[in-house]
């Protein structure tokens, strides 16, 4: 792809955007962030998504035709951590940069850049959180989300991690929620059949967290429940006291860096390899900051994060 560093090039610049699905709520915040950065900085955005949620063959299908209408970069989340790999070797081949964000690609030649944060110590911080807050004892169930993402795999592993640092915490079960609620919370109503006792429950991101509530209320049962993302209803879950916390993994503010790292790369800047957002739990005594919706959140700074 040429290069340039004529602002009156930027117009010209189209990116094409690539998310998941759009029934979880983190993606339609992603599709807001590269909108706003694409807007302030003179280009247009295209986006692609899959009718079926996170659909292999749907995402292959979109490359090829978003493809065919030549645009400057891609801004893109895999919905498969490996069987996309020969669909960005198109991408590559066709000389078009992509900018790899929330599932990182395990093909680092792939991406220009990464923009993410670090799943294995969002969860295990936010894991430990919880494990304290039950006092070091008791049984835990984790909802994974969708098969063969890194972002899954690596949150998992971080909530096992961390229930070494607790010997009375027990890991008594897991299932998939395709980080959907729908399915997370067919799967805490599965694992509430399978599991005698639930004390507390390590979802990997909020919308499975908060269908995991709605199970265990259905049931007549509560349990301790956390999650990741910090989307606004898991916020609002936060302050009235039915979610003990979440982590901060803002894909709104990831998909506005990895969109401005697209367009400062087009016009001939220099980008960072990774950007990774920091880890904060977020709970009843601090997420005053995140208690806004998705439209009054704001894009970051690139000073303020890219160093």
């Amino acid at each position: 792809v040429p290069r340039t560093t004529e602002a009156t090039q930027m117009a010209r610049h189209t990116i094409a955007v690539f998310t998941k699905n759009r029934l979880n709520p983190a993606y339609h915040a992603a599709r807001l962030g590269a909108d706003r950065v694409a807007a302030r900085m003179g280009a247009a955005t295209v986006h692609y998504v899959p009718q079926q949620p996170d659909n292999v063959d749907e995402q292959r299908a979109l490359i090829d035709a978003a493809l065919a209408a030549r645009p400057a970069a891609f801004v893109f989340v895999p919905v498969h951590g490996t069987q996309m790999d020969a669909a960005v070797q198109k991408i590559r081949a066709a000389g078009v940069p992509v900018f790899n964000l929330i599932n990182r690609l395990r093909n680092a030649d792939d991406y220009v850049t990464f923009v993410g944060a670090d799943d294995h110590e969002l969860a295990s911080h936010t894991g430990a959180f919880l494990y304290a807050a039950m006092g070091g004892h008791g049984n835990v169930v984790i909802l994974e989300g969708t098969p063969g993402t890194i972002s899954s795999r690596e949150r998992t592993q971080g909530f096992t991690d961390a229930a070494r640092g607790y010997p009375g915490i027990r890991i008594a079960g897991a299932r998939e929620g395709m980080f959907l609620y729908e399915e997370g919370k067919r799967a805490m109503q599965a694992l509430l059949a399978e599991v005698p006792r639930i004390d507390g429950v390590a979802a990997t991101n909020d919308s499975m967290a908060l269908g995991a509530l709605d199970a265990l209320a259905a049931a007549g049962l509560a349990a301790k429940v956390v999650g990741i993302n910090a989307i606004p209803d898991a916020v609002g879950a936060i302050k009235a006291g039915r979610l003990l916390a979440s982590a901060d993994f803002d894909a709104l503010k990831i998909s506005c860096l990895a969109t401005e790292a697209a367009l400062r790369y087009l016009r001939g800047e220099s980008v960072p390899k990774q950007i990774l957002l920091p880890v904060q739990v977020v709970h009843k005594d601090n997420c005053a900051p995140w208690d806004r919706s998705i439209e009054e959140r704001e894009c970051p700074g690139w000073d303020s994060v890219v160093r």
